[in-house]
Protein backbone atom coordinates (compact mmCIF):
# COMPACT_ATOMS: atom_id res chain seq x y z
CA UNK A 1 0.00 0.00 0.00
CA UNK A 2 3.23 2.20 1.16
CA UNK A 3 4.48 1.58 -2.76
CA UNK A 4 0.94 2.21 -4.32
CA UNK A 5 0.70 5.56 -2.70
CA UNK A 6 4.35 6.58 -3.49
CA UNK A 7 3.99 5.47 -7.46
CA UNK A 8 0.51 6.75 -7.12
CA UNK A 9 0.81 10.41 -6.36
CA UNK A 10 2.54 11.52 -9.56
CA UNK A 11 -0.21 10.84 -11.98
CA UNK A 12 -2.56 12.06 -9.42
CA UNK A 13 -0.41 15.57 -10.02
CA UNK A 14 -0.74 15.63 -13.23
CA UNK A 15 -4.24 14.76 -13.76
CA UNK A 16 -5.14 18.02 -11.13
CA UNK A 17 -2.10 20.21 -13.13
CA UNK A 18 -4.66 19.23 -15.91
CA UNK A 19 -8.23 20.60 -14.41
CA UNK A 20 -6.35 23.79 -13.14
CA UNK A 21 -5.35 24.79 -16.30
CA UNK A 22 -8.19 23.77 -18.02
CA UNK A 23 -10.41 25.68 -15.50
CA UNK A 24 -8.02 28.54 -16.02
CA UNK A 25 -8.54 28.27 -19.56
CA UNK A 26 -12.27 28.37 -19.81
CA UNK A 27 -12.20 31.49 -17.58
CA UNK A 28 -9.72 33.61 -18.88
CA UNK A 29 -10.77 33.11 -22.67
CA UNK A 30 -14.35 33.20 -21.35
CA UNK A 31 -15.11 29.61 -23.52
CA UNK A 32 -19.07 29.12 -24.08
CA UNK A 33 -19.98 26.28 -21.97
CA UNK A 34 -21.81 24.43 -24.66
CA UNK A 35 -18.31 24.54 -26.62
CA UNK A 36 -16.03 23.55 -23.39
CA UNK A 37 -17.46 23.48 -19.87
CA UNK A 38 -15.02 23.68 -17.10
CA UNK A 39 -14.37 21.25 -14.55
CA UNK A 40 -16.06 22.53 -12.08
CA UNK A 41 -19.58 22.90 -14.16
CA UNK A 42 -18.79 19.38 -14.86
CA UNK A 43 -18.33 18.50 -11.75
CA UNK A 44 -21.75 20.08 -10.91
CA UNK A 45 -23.73 18.94 -13.46
CA UNK A 46 -22.30 15.22 -12.36
CA UNK A 47 -23.45 15.98 -8.88
CA UNK A 48 -27.16 17.07 -9.41
CA UNK A 49 -27.73 15.34 -12.35
CA UNK A 50 -27.19 12.26 -10.48
CA UNK A 51 -30.76 11.46 -10.36
CA UNK A 52 -31.05 11.72 -13.96
CA UNK A 53 -28.78 9.02 -15.41
CA UNK A 54 -28.12 6.71 -12.80
CA UNK A 55 -30.65 4.60 -14.38
CA UNK A 56 -28.15 4.69 -17.36
CA UNK A 57 -24.75 3.85 -15.39
CA UNK A 58 -26.50 0.78 -13.88
CA UNK A 59 -27.97 -0.58 -17.77
CA UNK A 60 -24.33 -0.09 -19.10
CA UNK A 61 -22.69 -1.77 -16.01
CA UNK A 62 -25.37 -4.95 -16.40
CA UNK A 63 -24.58 -4.97 -20.24
CA UNK A 64 -20.80 -4.31 -20.13
CA UNK A 65 -20.40 -7.24 -17.24
CA UNK A 66 -22.63 -9.46 -19.03
CA UNK A 67 -20.41 -9.26 -22.34
CA UNK A 68 -17.22 -9.32 -20.57
CA UNK A 69 -18.62 -12.64 -19.11
CA UNK A 70 -19.26 -13.95 -22.34
CA UNK A 71 -16.65 -12.58 -24.27
CA UNK A 72 -13.87 -13.96 -21.76
CA UNK A 73 -15.32 -17.51 -21.92
CA UNK A 74 -15.28 -17.58 -25.62
CA UNK A 75 -12.11 -16.37 -25.74
CA UNK A 76 -10.52 -18.67 -23.52
CA UNK A 77 -12.32 -21.66 -25.10
CA UNK A 78 -10.89 -20.55 -28.83
CA UNK A 79 -7.63 -20.22 -27.18
CA UNK A 80 -7.50 -23.92 -25.52
CA UNK A 81 -9.02 -25.10 -28.73
CA UNK A 82 -6.42 -23.47 -31.28
CA UNK A 83 -3.23 -24.92 -28.60
CA UNK A 84 -5.13 -28.41 -27.87
CA UNK A 85 -5.82 -29.30 -31.92
CA UNK A 86 -2.97 -27.89 -33.70
CA UNK A 87 -4.70 -28.41 -37.55
CA UNK A 88 -7.54 -25.84 -35.78
CA UNK A 89 -4.19 -23.45 -35.06
CA UNK A 90 -3.45 -23.39 -38.95
CA UNK A 91 -6.42 -23.06 -40.22
CA UNK A 92 -8.44 -20.61 -37.76
CA UNK A 93 -5.37 -18.65 -35.90
CA UNK A 94 -5.15 -16.22 -38.80
CA UNK A 95 -8.90 -15.51 -39.06
CA UNK A 96 -9.04 -14.32 -35.65
CA UNK A 97 -6.45 -11.98 -36.68
CA UNK A 98 -8.52 -10.95 -39.26
CA UNK A 99 -11.66 -10.72 -37.54
CA UNK A 100 -9.84 -7.54 -35.53
CA UNK A 101 -9.10 -5.53 -38.66
CA UNK A 102 -12.73 -4.97 -39.08
CA UNK A 103 -13.74 -1.95 -37.36
CA UNK A 104 -16.78 -2.36 -34.83
CA UNK A 105 -18.46 0.36 -35.67
CA UNK A 106 -19.28 -0.64 -39.14
CA UNK A 107 -20.10 -4.48 -38.17
CA UNK A 108 -22.55 -2.78 -35.51
CA UNK A 109 -25.35 -1.73 -38.22
CA UNK A 110 -25.29 -5.43 -40.52
CA UNK A 111 -25.64 -7.08 -37.03
CA UNK A 112 -29.02 -5.09 -36.39
CA UNK A 113 -30.19 -5.83 -39.69
CA UNK A 114 -29.42 -9.76 -39.00
CA UNK A 115 -30.43 -9.82 -34.95
CA UNK A 116 -32.30 -6.52 -34.88
CA UNK A 117 -32.32 -4.03 -31.96
CA UNK A 118 -32.87 -6.61 -29.09
CA UNK A 119 -30.09 -7.85 -26.29
CA UNK A 120 -28.58 -10.27 -29.34
CA UNK A 121 -26.39 -7.58 -31.57
CA UNK A 122 -25.24 -5.71 -28.46
CA UNK A 123 -23.84 -8.73 -26.83
CA UNK A 124 -22.39 -9.84 -29.67
CA UNK A 125 -20.14 -6.66 -30.36
CA UNK A 126 -18.71 -6.47 -26.34
CA UNK A 127 -18.06 -10.12 -27.10
CA UNK A 128 -15.91 -9.27 -30.34
CA UNK A 129 -14.35 -6.50 -28.72
CA UNK A 130 -13.83 -8.54 -25.32
CA UNK A 131 -12.25 -12.38 -26.66
CA UNK A 132 -9.28 -11.35 -28.98
CA UNK A 133 -7.27 -10.24 -26.30
CA UNK A 134 -7.56 -12.79 -23.81
CA UNK A 135 -7.74 -15.67 -26.70
CA UNK A 136 -4.03 -14.32 -27.98
CA UNK A 137 -2.45 -13.80 -24.05
CA UNK A 138 -3.96 -16.89 -23.13
CA UNK A 139 -2.40 -18.51 -26.71
CA UNK A 140 1.14 -17.04 -25.72
CA UNK A 141 0.62 -17.88 -22.26
CA UNK A 142 0.69 -21.74 -23.60
CA UNK A 143 3.24 -21.80 -25.64
CA UNK A 144 5.48 -20.05 -22.88
CA UNK A 145 5.32 -22.69 -20.82
CA UNK A 146 8.76 -24.69 -19.95
CA UNK A 147 9.67 -27.15 -22.38
CA UNK A 148 11.94 -29.07 -19.47
CA UNK A 149 8.81 -29.04 -17.44
CA UNK A 150 6.51 -30.71 -19.89
CA UNK A 151 9.30 -32.98 -20.72
CA UNK A 152 9.57 -34.08 -17.42
CA UNK A 153 6.01 -34.83 -16.82
CA UNK A 154 5.73 -36.70 -19.85
CA UNK A 155 8.47 -38.37 -18.68
CA UNK A 156 6.44 -39.33 -15.63
CA UNK A 157 3.96 -40.59 -18.00
CA UNK A 158 1.05 -37.72 -17.62
CA UNK A 159 -1.70 -37.61 -20.25
CA UNK A 160 -1.95 -34.85 -22.34
CA UNK A 161 -5.09 -33.70 -20.71
CA UNK A 162 -3.18 -33.95 -16.88
CA UNK A 163 0.00 -32.21 -18.96
CA UNK A 164 -2.44 -29.22 -19.89
CA UNK A 165 -4.26 -28.41 -16.68
CA UNK A 166 -1.17 -29.54 -14.62
CA UNK A 167 1.26 -27.33 -16.39
CA UNK A 168 0.10 -25.32 -19.26
CA UNK A 169 -2.98 -24.19 -17.54
CA UNK A 170 -0.83 -22.80 -14.99
CA UNK A 171 1.37 -21.41 -16.56
CA UNK A 172 -0.71 -19.13 -18.61
CA UNK A 173 -2.96 -17.82 -15.78
CA UNK A 174 -0.80 -14.56 -15.52
CA UNK A 175 -1.11 -13.72 -19.56
CA UNK A 176 -4.97 -15.22 -19.34
CA UNK A 177 -5.57 -12.24 -16.47
CA UNK A 178 -3.34 -9.94 -18.40
CA UNK A 179 -5.95 -10.40 -21.80
CA UNK A 180 -8.55 -10.24 -18.88
CA UNK A 181 -7.62 -6.99 -17.87
CA UNK A 182 -7.07 -5.45 -21.17
CA UNK A 183 -10.81 -6.87 -22.05
CA UNK A 184 -12.38 -5.81 -18.94
CA UNK A 185 -11.80 -2.03 -20.05
CA UNK A 186 -12.41 -2.74 -23.50
CA UNK A 187 -15.84 -4.41 -22.26
CA UNK A 188 -17.40 -0.95 -21.27
CA UNK A 189 -16.34 0.62 -24.60
CA UNK A 190 -17.85 -2.31 -26.18
CA UNK A 191 -21.18 -1.70 -24.14
CA UNK A 192 -21.70 2.28 -25.11
CA UNK A 193 -20.78 1.63 -28.68
CA UNK A 194 -23.52 -1.68 -28.23
CA UNK A 195 -25.78 1.17 -27.12
CA UNK A 196 -25.67 3.47 -30.05
CA UNK A 197 -27.71 0.44 -31.77
CA UNK A 198 -30.94 1.32 -31.04
CA UNK A 199 -31.02 0.87 -26.39
CA UNK A 200 -33.29 3.35 -24.93
CA UNK A 201 -30.98 3.45 -21.99
CA UNK A 202 -27.35 3.43 -20.74
CA UNK A 203 -24.60 5.58 -20.95
CA UNK A 204 -24.17 5.19 -24.56
CA UNK A 205 -27.74 7.09 -24.79
CA UNK A 206 -27.25 9.40 -22.34
CA UNK A 207 -24.06 10.64 -24.52
CA UNK A 208 -26.19 10.62 -27.78
CA UNK A 209 -29.01 12.73 -26.26
CA UNK A 210 -26.74 15.06 -24.32
CA UNK A 211 -24.88 15.41 -27.79
CA UNK A 212 -27.51 16.22 -29.84
CA UNK A 213 -29.01 19.05 -27.55
CA UNK A 214 -25.58 20.62 -27.27
CA UNK A 215 -25.25 19.39 -22.99
CA UNK A 216 -21.49 19.04 -23.28
CA UNK A 217 -20.80 19.11 -19.72
CA UNK A 218 -23.31 15.75 -19.63
CA UNK A 219 -21.01 14.30 -22.98
CA UNK A 220 -18.13 15.03 -20.34
CA UNK A 221 -19.75 13.37 -17.53
CA UNK A 222 -20.45 10.40 -19.52
CA UNK A 223 -17.15 10.09 -20.48
CA UNK A 224 -15.75 10.98 -17.00
CA UNK A 225 -18.01 7.80 -15.96
CA UNK A 226 -17.28 5.80 -18.83
CA UNK A 227 -13.37 6.40 -17.80
CA UNK A 228 -14.14 5.55 -14.03
CA UNK A 229 -15.58 1.94 -14.66
CA UNK A 230 -13.03 0.70 -17.14
CA UNK A 231 -10.75 1.51 -14.12
CA UNK A 232 -12.77 -0.10 -11.68
CA UNK A 233 -13.46 -3.28 -14.07
CA UNK A 234 -9.74 -3.12 -14.39
CA UNK A 235 -9.22 -2.92 -10.65
CA UNK A 236 -11.62 -5.94 -10.33
CA UNK A 237 -9.86 -7.86 -11.95
CA UNK A 238 -6.32 -6.82 -10.53
CA UNK A 239 -7.48 -7.74 -7.01
CA UNK A 240 -9.25 -11.55 -8.28
CA UNK A 241 -5.59 -11.79 -10.17
CA UNK A 242 -3.63 -11.47 -6.65
CA UNK A 243 -6.01 -13.97 -5.02
CA UNK A 244 -5.55 -17.06 -7.64
CA UNK A 245 -2.03 -16.45 -8.89
CA UNK A 246 -0.27 -16.52 -5.73
CA UNK A 247 2.41 -18.89 -6.54
CA UNK A 248 3.92 -15.60 -9.57
CA UNK A 249 7.11 -14.91 -8.75
CA UNK A 250 7.65 -10.84 -8.29
CA UNK A 251 9.27 -8.83 -11.15
CA UNK A 252 12.57 -7.97 -10.68
CA UNK A 253 11.89 -4.04 -11.11
CA UNK A 254 9.92 -4.43 -7.48
CA UNK A 255 13.00 -5.61 -5.53
CA UNK A 256 15.38 -2.38 -6.45
CA UNK A 257 12.13 0.30 -5.80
Amino acid sequence: MKALLQKGWRPILVIILLFIIWESITKIFAIPEWLLPSPTQILHEGVTGWDGYSHHVLSTIQLAILGFIIGSSVGILIAIGLHLVSFFKEAFYPLLIISQNIPIIVLAPLLVIWFGFGMLPKIIVITLVCFFPIAVAALDGFRQTSQELKHYMQMAGASKRQLFWKVEWPHALPSIFSGLKISATYSVMGAVISEWLGANKGIGVYMTLASSSFRTDRVFVAIFIIIFLALLFFAFIVLIEKKVVKWQPKEEGNHHE
